[in-house]
């Protein structure tokens, strides 16, 4: 039985973007759901663009998100000479030809053949003329058959492919000896015995030609797949200016790795009516029968969605590690490990959707000094809130012990010496005196989590800052 393998092969040109990292996860769940191997190669023959640091940054982001390869990661620019020595196959076999027909030459051809009302495609001058190594400044062409289909069975789209007849010879090796794309490709996926070659829709233009180079190399073919594109809520081609393509991004922005593999493998993928995937779960599940035709759409909120519930699902432990680095961004300091600080996380999971929000619903617990809400103060921090608050200040300082019994009981009280006021009507302007703002885990939670100390102290600060206001609108 035949081992399958694949292979993910982006080109170090900047981040891991969003849908190359969907084509790796294809790629690496089918491997893995059929006990083969996952390979990766590194394609980085274009010597102007890629770099050393956007191949580690893809390396890193692959690392991220579980996606683990197997044997040594391969570097295209490390074969050349296996790829001219393709080359050179080739022209010994007659499958390709040197052409030295110069572009002026070449174009005009094509221009001719449109005006005729021809595909314009090269008019194929040099194809018989056997022209030898010494024939000056010269290209090498694939010889391609001049009519009959070259199709493949898509895994994806089914039957496609296109006539010969439409394409023309085309160059496999440039004027300065450099072998090009489809020829280093498919060179080596040979070399690499890949069985199924995963890939986005936009390779199908590339497919006939990669193709017709297996055959003339006498190779087998491989099982093509082709995905569809992912589209953004316009259904727009997503675009680094419009939208948030990096993975590297997400992570930054506080979403989690399970989440953005489970929201990434739903991009064209589907597996009845099941929402939630682990990679485990792709291990023993994922097919490409189970992969659409349609342009898959970006839905942020339901990566939002997906974020929020796996937030739900990490224990305590794994979820301070996570979201750490969120805190001590906002807090501008190293933060300290506290049973306050992991029960604040854990009343924050129903409300974050992504971890940097986590840590910024945190700020209050995390700074000493508050950040007020302008307007949360100017709403709940009115002169009628004073007594309100004096009241709550004066009976929490002999409070027996803070705690969510206690504060209720303290609010209680409250109430009665207020006429039955609401707990809402307490609540609001406590909440904005201890955290600055209008939203917060519930009041009784969130007095318990700071503290009685800071409680207090804030208390008396807010008080001052009302009875400010109060003295100064006199004044005016």
């Amino acid at each position: 039985m035949t081992l399958i393998r694949t292979r993910f092969a982006p080109s170090p040109t900047g981040y891991l973007h969003l849908g190359s990292a969907r084509t790796a996860l294809f790629n690496w769940a089918f491997a893995r759901h059929q006990g083969g191997e996952f390979k990766l190669r590194i394609e980085d023959t274009d010597l102007d663009r890629s770099r050393g640091e956007y191949e580690e940054a893809v390396l890193e982001g692959m690392r991220w998100l579980g996606l683990d390869w197997d044997g040594e990661v391969i570097r295209q620019s490390e074969r050349r000479e296996r790829h001219l020595a393709a080359t050179r196959e080739l022209l010994a076999s007659g499958h390709a030809y040197r052409c030295n027909c110069s572009r002026e030459s070449v174009e005009a051809g094509k221009q001719r053949d449109l005006a005729a009302g021809g595909p314009g495609t090269y008019d194929g001058h040099c194809r018989d003329l056997d022209l030898g190594p010494d024939c000056g400044e010269h290209t090498v062409r694939l010889r391609l058959p001049e009519e009959g289909l070259i199709g493949w069975e898509d895994a994806v789209f089914g039957p496609s492919g296109q006539d010969a007849s439409q394409m023309g010879d085309a160059i496999i090796q440039r004027s300065d000896g450099t072998p090009l794309y489809n020829l280093a490709v498919v060179v080596d996926d040979i070399d690499m015995e890949i069985t199924h070659v995963i890939r986005g829709a936009d390779h199908q233009a590339n497919c006939v030609l990669q193709l017709a180079l297996y055959d003339a190399l006498g190779a087998e073919r491989p099982i093509m797949a082709h995905v569809p594109l992912i589209v953004d809520e316009q259904g727009k081609k997503l675009s680094k200016r419009r939208n948030n393509v990096s993975v590297q991004q997400f992570r930054e922005e506080g979403y989690l790795q399970e989440a953005l593999d489970n929201w990434i493998v739903r991009l064209g993928w589907s597996q009845g009516d099941n929402e939630f995937f682990s990679l485990n779960d792709l291990k023993h599940s994922f097919s490409l029968e189970g992969i659409g035709r349609s342009p898959a759409g970006a839905d942020p909120a339901k990566l939002e969605w997906l974020n929020q519930h796996y937030i739900k699902e990490l224990d305590s432990d794994d979820l301070f590690q996570r979201v750490y680095p969120h805190l001590e961004r906002e807090a501008g300091r190293p933060v300290k490990d506290t049973p306050a600080l992991r029960r604040l996380l854990d009343l924050l999971r129903e409300r974050s959707t992504t971890l940097v929000q986590m840590a910024t619903l945190a700020r209050w617990q995390l700074r000493e000094d508050l950040d007020y809400d302008e307007k949360a103060v100017k709403k709940h921090l009115k002169p009628a809130a004073l007594p309100i608050l004096e009241s709550v200040l004066e009976k929490a300082q002999s409070i027996p012990e803070w705690k969510e019994d206690s504060l209720s009981q303290l609010f209680d009280d409250v109430s009665a010496d207020h006429d039955d006021l609401k707990l809402g009507k307490i609540a609001q302007p406590v909440r904005v005196a201890v955290t600055g703002g209008p939203n917060s885990p519930g009041i009784f939670e969130t007095l318990e989590v700071i503290g009685q100390a800071r409680s207090l102290h804030r208390l008396e600060e807010a008080i001052a800052l009302v009875q400010k206001r109060i003295q100064s609108a006199k004044v005016d």
